[in-house]
């Protein structure tokens, strides 16, 4: 397993491109509303990564071995869609609720990736709990980032929690090493034992992203090769942060001005 360590330059571009990354979705907020489609939000993000940022979007276009190229800049994933949801003609509906990740690529080439939950007018109860417990098991996760750490730690805390808060855990995707490359080693699992496997070290960064499905964590994907659904049709939320390994703990390099504050335990 090849893990790229950042030295001093290559973390301030890492700052750089997930600032922008973040700046992305406080952008689009305003426009997530009833009646706007997830196309037009598309459009949006990507006039704004062009022409505003200078940046341009990682997943415009991707193409891993055995996919067919990714055609939108950013992925929308509404309700029952775990992720890689493609934007599309239909107006979001009040009480819908809907993930929007997006990666850019910056100019000297580092890649910010992250991702935020948007509830659409006034959602259910249970949507709004299922939202806010897996932004709190996203943060379970990043305050077990310190040297000496192991990844098994990250998924752990996140099954932990997650799973005692009654929802289950999306096991086929992952977070990822980030750089200069999209995917990096090595593979943030969102499950599994404390103490196991790779070490944490500083100028490691990567994502942490869970999926988490209010029934089974069982999913299928949709005859476009792309959007991951849940089996159950049970809904499922998300939340992404790229963290750095500093040389004491960690730092969210995915934060803007319109970042959701930390849950309170962060800093308690």
């Amino acid at each position: 397993m090849t893990i790229t360590y950042k030295d001093a330059e290559g973390i301030e571009g890492m700052r750089h491109a997930c600032r922008l990354a973040s700046e992305v979705l406080d952008y689009l907020t305003p426009f997530v509303k009833q009646g706007t489609t997830t196309k037009e939000i598309d459009r949006l993000a990507n006039e704004y990564m062009v022409k505003v940022q200078g940046t341009r979007s990682a997943t415009l276009g991707y193409q891993p071995p055995g996919y067919p190229p990714y055609p939108a800049s950013l992925c929308t994933s509404l309700n029952h869609v775990v992720c890689h949801g493609i934007p599309n003609d239909k107006p979001l509906k009040k009480g819908d609720i809907m993930n929007i990740d997006v990666t850019v690529i910056t100019d000297d080439g580092w890649y910010g990736d992250n991702s935020r939950m948007y509830i659409i007018g006034e959602g259910s109860i249970a949507a709004k709990r299922l939202c806010a417990i897996t932004y709190d098991a996203m943060w379970h996760g990043i305050v077990q980032v310190k040297p000496g750490a192991r990844l098994g730690d990250i998924g752990h805390a996140i099954q932990k929690f997650a799973e005692a808060s009654g929802y289950s855990v999306v096991r086929e995707f992952c977070g990822h090493g980030i750089g200069k490359k999209f995917h990096e080693e090595p593979q943030v699992l969102h499950y599994g034992r404390p103490g196991t496997m790779e070490e944490l070290q500083p100028g490691m960064t990567f994502t942490i992203e869970p999926m988490i499905n209010a029934g089974r964590r069982d999913i299928k994907e949709l005859g476009d090769g792309w959007t991951i659904v849940t089996r159950d049709h049970s809904l499922s939320a998300q939340w992404e942060h790229t963290v750095l390994v500093t040389e004491t703990g960690y730092e969210v390099l995915t934060l803007s001005a319109g970042s959701p504050p930390p849950p309170a335990f962060v800093n308690a």
